[in-house]
């Protein structure tokens, strides 16, 4: 069976960095997804990036409006509408049809912290797609560690959802190395994202998320 990736990149646009990834992913004809921050993007220039994304084919989707706190760790019941809605709404037109939603995860964990029940319930209500991941190989802090890191999931997996962040780390100046080292195993390369991963399509409910959810919240 030919080995799949999906390819992620959160916390983005960044000039200077995501004009680098657009090129590389350009370069090889390969598809991703972006989800972005609602608070960055309305910082000067960042709409023009992600729309430049956007007009060559790839996914955006929603990181959450602040990537401040965990759904799991807070008992407000405004939180969901304020980090998922509030984002959602500066995405605008920007946004697919699916409405792509990944949650902060704090450093790639999923565990009870991701969810509170209100946060799952909105997504379910207003008919989002919740993106999740099997891949984090913690590029923000190792710069080209995360290659070799990356690849060792790839090799272990069928099909791969690879979370990279478009940030100024310097780990996207080794992206054009290892797609080529990608496709040189054979790895199809697609934008489609896996049944195991999107436990919410469209707001209903497809995979389990009881793992996810803190039960001290509402």
């Amino acid at each position: 069976m030919t080995r799949r990736l999906t390819l992620t990149f959160d916390n983005g646009p960044t000039p200077g960095v995501t004009e680098h990834v657009l090129e590389e992913l350009a370069r090889r004809g390969i598809l991703a997804t972006f989800f972005v921050v609602g608070r960055d993007l309305q910082r000067d220039g960042r709409r023009t990036l992600v729309q430049r994304a956007k007009d060559a084919g790839h996914w955006i989707g929603n990181h959450t409006m602040t990537h401040s706190i965990q759904f799991g760790t807070s008992d407000d019941p405004a939180l969901p509408a304020a980090e998922i809605t509030a984002a959602q709404h500066v995405l605008g037109e920007l946004a697919e049809p699916d409405k792509y939603f990944r949650p902060w995860g704090g450093g790639g964990i999923l565990g009870p912290d991701l969810f509170s029940p209100a946060a799952l319930e909105l997504l379910q209500r207003d008919g989002y797609s919740c993106v999740l991941w099997n891949s984090v190989p913690r590029d923000w802090e190792d710069a080209t560690g995360w290659v070799d890191r990356a690849l060792a999931d790839i090799r272990s997996q069928d099909w791969t959802v690879l979370v990279l962040h478009d940030i100024p780390s310097g780990a996207m100046d080794h992206l054009g190395a290892f797609l080529d080292l990608v496709i040189a195993e054979g790895v199809q390369i697609v934008q489609e994202l896996p049944d195991a991963c999107v436990p919410i399509r469209r707001g209903a409910l497809v995979g389990s998320v009881d793992h996810l959810v803190h039960p001290t919240t509402s």
